[in-house]
């Protein structure tokens, strides 16, 4: 039997999720810093979010299947390990191609932690509790923005001879064992997840709600990370702003977030699970409509507060609107959102990567403006669907 979920193991699988968090986000954060670095453009550096995005977006559901009888004590302090070993070698990199190939193989992680993380605790939690519970782990990826990226952007920014951006990776080593650790010291064994039937994952597919609960986090990743996978990029050449500025940016971007995912975590149940990623979706396609408006650090700050405030948020409630809507089958459906999410990271960075190489960095929002839409659309039109039973 299965032990009841402990506030001990929420705070250890949030910090799990916080340092999954700043390893995501260490590449956007320090990439002209690394482009420099190496002698590689700004596009093809980019390449490293979009080849990290694809390969966690086509092995979640594999991973989901293959570690489906784990013990999640082992598997979550060992995915973590991993986490902390692939970024240390990260750190020491001689060469692009060298770091492409590490950083690939690091983010395994977040393929297996994220969902599985969701789905143990979708599992362990009451069902009245369930949807709090696991917004309330998301909470680390807020808590990354708001500390851990603005620090990333300033050690990257800040380092001898351009090798900044290695002591920002070897930051996000040192999180990552002490999560492992953590994770490790705080689970009991014997945290089984029921193994994933060829019936079940039948039923995910053919249940028409949560796949497009699903194609909702693709479309939203799709349209954030067209510019938000430039964003030091961006700021650097439209405004020609320091590191110590973009960390401001970055740090502003990430505390907006935590509020919106507080806010989410306490009032979801109110709000409730279907309706919330609408309202951060929205939020969202704000930031995009008005970002042609930030000429000075003030109006950037401003205007993306909304994008800010939806940005976690969505993606939480996107969980627990799965978690909920079929809590036997959470691990398979949580690990199609998590491809979803990650494919469509891969989807935007390419596409604004591709957009910058020829001369329309300042037309990134424009399109990820339009992606948002179809997804805020999307998510209105599943609403309205019937809920099978699973």
């Amino acid at each position: 039997m299965n032990p009841h979920l402990s506030k001990q193991m929420l705070w250890a699988l949030l910090f799990g999720n916080l340092a999954v968090g700043m390893g995501i986000m260490v590449v956007p954060a320090t990439l002209t810093d690394i482009s420099d670095n190496l002698g590689t453009s700004v596009p093809l550096t980019g390449q490293l979010i979009t080849a990290g995005s694809i390969l966690m977006g086509v092995s979640a559901p594999l991973f989901a299947a293959l570690v489906s009888k784990w013990d999640r004590r082992k598997l979550l302090a060992f995915t973590m390990a991993w986490y902390a070993l692939f970024h240390g070698l990260c750190a020491i990199a001689p060469s692009f191609t060298s770091l492409m190939i590490l950083r690939v193989l690091a983010v395994i992680t977040p393929a297996i932690f994220t969902p599985q993380a969701a789905a143990c605790v979708g599992l362990l939690a009451k069902p009245e509790e369930r949807a709090k519970a696991i917004t309330f782990i998301f909470l680390g990826w807020s808590i990354s923005s708001v500390f851990g990226v603005p620090i990333l952007a300033s050690i990257g920014g800040v380092g001898s001879g351009g090798e900044g951006w290695r002591w920002a990776f070897t930051l996000v080593t040192v999180v990552a064992a002490g999560s492992a650790l953590w994770i490790w010291r705080v689970l009991p064994s014997g945290i089984q997840i029921a193994a994933l039937s060829k019936a079940a994952w039948i039923g995910v597919f053919k249940h028409r709600v949560l796949m497009m609960t699903v194609g909702v986090t693709l479309l939203s990743a799709f349209g954030q990370f067209v510019l938000f996978s430039y964003f030091t990029a961006y700021y650097k050449q439209v405004l020609n702003v320091d590191t110590k500025t973009i960390s401001l940016f970055f740090f502003w971007f990430g505390f907006c977030g935590l509020i919106g995912s507080f806010t989410l975590s306490r009032y979801i149940d109110r709000i409730g699970a279907d309706r919330a990623p609408i309202i951060s979706m929205c939020l969202m396609a704000v930031s995009l409509l008005l970002w042609p408006l930030g000429t000075s650090v003030a109006t950037v700050l401003l205007i993306c507060a909304p994008w800010g405030l939806g940005c976690f948020s969505s993606n939480s409630a996107q969980q627990a609107r799965l978690g909920a809507a079929a809590p036997l089958v959470a691990g398979a459906s949580i690990a199609l959102n998590t491809s979803a999410m990650y494919s469509g990271q891969a989807f935007g960075a390419g596409l604004g990567g591709w957009l910058i190489a020829n001369d329309h960095m300042g037309s990134l929002h424009w399109y990820g403006f339009a992606v948002m839409l179809c997804a805020i659309g999307l998510s209105s039109w599943s609403r309205r669907e019937p809920k099978p039973l699973l």
